[in-house]
């Protein structure tokens, strides 16, 4: 009878290990920013969350850009920062595109996020 309880117990462990994998805990590093060129002044930005979790508050470095180059709903500069989509999550492994009007390719660069795992 106690071999069976040391049994369920070593399941029960390498189960919650399998299951709190998948929780690892996400960064703005999980945020890769890839920008391609649509036509001689736009661009269009796909921001790709490689992470289970949601990330939401996500800001970008955004110092010298022009905010009149995309919809302020889109994203919004205070300062050197730029916040996507309103504070919006952007989930897990999904992405997040939206396009701006200028003659050169931004630098943009992940910041911040606020992570949201369930």
């Amino acid at each position: 009878m106690a071999s069976r309880f040391v049994n369920f117990l070593c399941l029960v462990f390498v189960c919650s290990l399998i299951v709190g994998g998948n929780c690892q805990p996400c960064t703005v590093d999980n945020l890769e920013i890839a920008q391609g060129k649509i036509s001689d002044d736009k661009w269009n930005v796909t921001i790709t969350n490689d992470c289970p979790c949601s990330q939401l508050d996500v800001k970008l470095s955004c110092d010298g850009f022009d905010q009149s180059a995309v919809d302020p709903s889109i994203l919004s500069k205070s300062g050197g920062e730029c916040l996507v989509n309103n504070g919006q999550p952007i989930y897990g492994n999904k992405i997040f595109n939206f396009a701006y009007a200028l003659k050169t390719e931004f630098p943009f660069k992940p910041l911040s996020s606020q992570v949201a795992c369930s």
